[in-house]
């Protein structure tokens, strides 16, 4: 997968992950950013490896995510993996 389309598969994530209840709260709580910091940061590929890291840390949220989008459940993965530092998994 290219870079570019990892990016704009984040960026969907994004929004998908706003338009939940309570679930952006839960992102901001997870991550540490607030809004100001979402909306400046969102565009830039190392902040967008946290959204996906953040989607795929719950079955129920890929599903979700990937069924409105339309797309396979193993995008998520496969679009961390493509940006800058996604590729770098630790398995214990």
């Amino acid at each position: 997968m290219k870079q570019e389309t990892a990016e704009a598969i984040a960026l969907q994530a994004l929004g998908w992950i706003a338009g939940q209840d309570d679930l952006m709260g839960t992102f901001l709580g997870a991550t540490g950013a607030d809004l100001d910091t979402v909306r400046a940061r969102a565009e830039e590929p190392e902040f967008l490896v946290s959204v996906l890291e953040f989607l795929t840390m719950d079955d129920e949220w890929v599903v979700g995510f990937c069924d409105a989008a339309g797309i396979a459940y193993d995008t998520p993965m496969r679009a961390r993996a493509a940006l800058p530092g996604g590729a770098e998994m630790h398995w214990t």
